[in-house]
């Protein structure tokens, strides 16, 4: 059974929708694992502070069944499908990994290259899959994330309320 990776972050109502598809993506795709949560400074334009963190999980559906699955997700967290990439956001899912999957089908991209480029998914991730290796790059996230330029991440790792009622 494949372990996947999700990326998940909101700054809009994060305190509600966070938690919200914390539970939602538990009820789909069963017991999940979560990194600490970081709040992140807006990358791109002038907005409120984002909520990052990466959650696991296994399952037997398909890569696109799960990428369906979280536009779902976000589509009931208020998320519309004509928001420009660097914007304000409900709630933002985004299947990072799926097995040893490697897809570029269009709007499914797995590996994620957000991996590679963005702190606040990266230290998420190294942070619960340390020894895993990048599909392509053939590195574990573990070192990726010990050679990553940090110099401009604006992000503190935070302990939500919420988080400890999951």
């Amino acid at each position: 059974m494949p372990t996947g990776y999700i990326s998940i972050g909101s700054n809009i109502e994060r305190d509600h929708n966070v938690p919200s598809s914390l539970a939602a993506l538990a009820e789909k795709l069963g017991s999940i694992t979560c990194s600490n949560v970081y709040e992140t400074a807006a990358i791109g334009f002038d907005g409120d502070a984002f909520y990052n963190l990466v959650v696991s999980f296994n399952s037997e559906l398909t890569a696109k069944e799960v990428a369906k699955i979280l536009r779902e997700i976000e589509l009931d967290h208020g998320r519309t499908r004509d928001s420009q990439k660097f914007s304000a956001r409900t709630l933002d899912l985004d299947l990072l990994l799926y097995g040893d999957l490697i897809i570029n089908d269009g709007r499914l991209q797995i590996p994620r290259k957000e991996i590679e480029h963005y702190a606040f998914v990266l230290e998420p991730l190294a942070e619960i899959a340390p020894n895993l290796m990048h599909p392509t790059l053939k590195i574990d996230y573990a070192t990726l994330w010990k050679q990553f330029d940090k110099t401009n991440a604006q992000q503190v790792r935070i302990n939500p309320t919420w988080l400890s009622t999951k």
